[in-house]
């Protein structure tokens, strides 16, 4: 990235304009006096040219994006500010922060049917944008790139009994492994987004304006801004071994992309096959750098299938509740039921990660999800091998769960292809172990 620095060096940069924060403006509109933002040419492979996200509070004239970073914590934000504690006009120093390992650029970066709900340019703000922030604009960061060890019980298990041998690079004797990872928050281009989903951009504004109770009113009165940033959760990527072979598709690469679970991944509930898989996708991406390969794990803020913990704590009351206590037969129709749609995850953005890595060959996907397969292999990116959970890592009150997903199309591989209708009526789950009055009264 040297040569962002010299290009930063022209005079091209315009003088940023800084908001006075006592003064608060409804809303904009994009033939309003004094309201130009700073172009985004998205796709484009110089990011001066492409130019910078501003989705900061200081510069609403020039601020290209609607929203605010750090998803649904910039209500805290807010907070912090009410509470004395935070300056509104405090500027980070980010001298710092910078990558601790590179990551592209890729021509994938260039491509909006590849990249278009994460800033490909994030992760780079202090190079690709220096001129911007040395000229006074807040210019913030929607990708932070480090390192770290990770330890996990499973992990230490797995060295225990012998399936996993330490190598001091990748693993540690001590049962820790060494990961590079990033974090990373969404950033939409909606004339993009609305494609994916088969919409007019106009629908899809009208869409999400109206179904936030119209919390951005922007998304009807700013047309001219096509940069969102979504009040979601975000991803990490975690990647072991070296992540400059990532995107050299003769050297092995294993991947898992996996949805948040709180419940299961954080806490061990047995009702799903969360945190097992997950476990089982890092053993196995230990496994392949150990071979000179590389492995990833994507990890989504998704939780319950993005439709909420609360709501799928719902569903699980209805399951264990309805009529015959819990089947595999009903596992879909339960959802439905409280959310009135079984899965909002809707995997048209979920491979945008993977070309942000220079993804083009996963050669050991860990995943038994059509939705997720067929998703990663029509933006181009080839997958070799599906690999599905080991049958002794499903708990016991999670059979409902896989065999539900197997009858209903998830790829069974050799483990689970006698899943048949028989199997489906009589897989049932563990009751709540209510007593008799209590039954009773949910009954009434």
């Amino acid at each position: 990235y040297r040569n962002y620095k010299k290009k930063n060096e022209n005079d091209e940069i315009p003088v940023p304009e800084i908001t006075q924060l006592d003064y608060v403006s409804l809303t904009s509109h994009a033939d309003a006096f004094g309201v130009d933002p700073i172009p985004i040419s998205w796709g484009h492979p110089d990011p001066l040219v492409r130019g910078p996200v501003i989705c900061t509070v200081r510069h609403s004239s020039q601020r290209n994006a609607i929203g605010a970073h750090s998803g649904s914590y910039c209500i805290y934000t807010g907070l912090a500010v009410a509470a004395g504690k935070l300056n509104p006009d405090y500027v980070p120093n980010l001298k710092l922060t910078s990558p601790v390992f590179n990551i592209g650029p890729h021509k994938s970066w260039t491509d909006p049917k590849k990249i278009a709900s994460i800033d490909p340019f994030g992760h780079i703000v202090t190079e690709a944008y220096a001129g911007y922030l040395d000229k006074g604009f807040d210019i913030r960061p929607t990708i932070a790139v480090t390192k770290a060890h990770i330890d996990l019980p499973e992990t230490r298990e797995a060295v225990k009994s012998g399936r996993l041998v330490p190598d001091g690079k990748i693993l540690l004797p001590t049962g820790q492994s060494i990961v590079s990872k990033a974090a990373v928050e969404p950033v939409w281009y909606l004339p993009e987004i609305a494609r994916r989903f088969g919409c007019t951009e106009t629908v899809l504004r009208q869409s999400i304006f109206r179904m936030t109770n119209g919390m951005y009113p922007e998304l009807i009165t700013r047309p001219d801004i096509k940069i969102f940033l979504p009040p979601i959760g975000g991803l990490t990527i975690y990647i072991w071994g070296d992540p400059d072979t990532i995107p050299d598709d003769d050297i092995e690469l294993t991947c898992r992309v996996h949805d948040e679970c709180n419940g299961s991944d954080v806490f061990g509930s047995d009702i799903c096959t969360c945190r097992p898989y997950l476990t089982h996708a890092i053993e196995e991406c230990i496994k392949t750098a150990q071979r000179g390969g590389c492995g990833i794990v994507i990890y989504y803020r998704k939780e319950g299938r993005s439709l909420g913990e609360v709501t799928k704590y719902l569903v699980y009351n209805t399951r264990k509740r309805q009529e015959g206590g819990d089947s595999a037969e009903n596992y879909f129709a339960c959802t439905e039921k409280v959310a009135g749609v079984q899965d909002t995850r809707f995997q048209a953005l979920m491979p945008d990660p993977l070309h942000f890595l220079g993804v083009k060959k996963i050669h050991n996907f860990i995943s038994m999800s059509d939705m997720k397969y067929n998703a990663i292999v029509s933006t181009g990116i080839e997958i070799v091998n599906r690999v599905e959970i080991p049958k002794e890592l499903v708990p016991d009150d999670a059979q409902v769960e896989i065999t539900a997903k197997v009858f209903h199309g998830y790829n069974a591989g050799e483990a689970y292809k006698g899943i048949d209708e028989n199997e489906l009526k009589k897989t049932k789950g563990r009751e709540y172990g209510y007593d008799q009055n209590t039954k009773k009264n949910l009954v009434e």
